[in-house]
């Protein structure tokens, strides 16, 4: 893994493995370490004059891969790969309880908006599910809105629901992008780019059996 967690560069477009917790871009409140800054400040000690743009959202707990482009031109050829739904994100989550159902799908809107998540059981412990979880939409908080929904809210959630309603505790919701799948909008290269279960997930596992 290169500088600031890059895993992934060309010409065009950088892949990074954000830690949970950074900002992608600044809120109102103008924070400066932000992942966006910290990637120009690279760009510029490297020499290169494009700036990077994020692509689409991944929210401050979240940690893995979010993808930037080098430039405009290459974000907005990139974002029209997520409008047209052509970028497959598949992100590993901790939610509350038990399933009735080892894999199912969730449509309920958000906003009003159509909004669908996938989801498969890959392992069930005493109080909470480890599952892999597919945003076929890309509303704003997709996934955690959709679990707590359903009433198996994410291990960790505090914005959608109420962490002294259960026992397991966390610093933040257990969401992790691990992986990223798409065809390169310039080079029309297939990529499909992993980054493993980061340290605070892999403790609670380890702690939670």
């Amino acid at each position: 893994m290169g500088a600031l967690g890059i895993i992934y560069e060309d010409d065009f477009i950088l892949v990074v493995d954000k830690p949970a917790g950074m900002l992608v871009i600044p809120t109102p409140k103008n924070e400066s370490h932000t992942l966006t800054n910290l990637l120009n400040r690279e760009l510029d000690r490297r020499g290169i004059e494009a700036n990077a743009h994020p692509c689409h959202r991944i929210d401050r707990e979240t940690s893995g891969l979010i993808v930037y482009a080098k430039g405009k031109k290459a974000q907005q050829l990139m974002m029209e790969k997520f409008r047209r739904h052509e970028v497959k994100k598949t992100y590993l989550a901790f939610v509350h309880g038990r399933l009735n159902r080892n894999s199912g799908s969730i449509g309920a809107p958000i906003e009003h908006k159509k909004s669908v998540t996938k989801y498969k059981i890959l392992e069930q412990r005493r109080d909470f599910c480890v599952l892999e979880v597919e945003p076929v939409t890309g509303r704003t908080n997709q996934i955690r809105i959709h679990f707590k929904t359903i009433g198996h809210p994410l291990v960790g959630e505090r914005k959608f629901a109420f962490a002294k309603d259960y026992g397991l505790k966390f610093r933040r919701a257990a969401l992790h992008s691990y992986k990223i799948e798409f065809v390169h909008p310039l080079t029309n290269k297939s990529l499909a780019l992993t980054s493993p279960l980061p340290d605070d997930m892999e403790k609670f596992l380890a702690a939670n059996k």
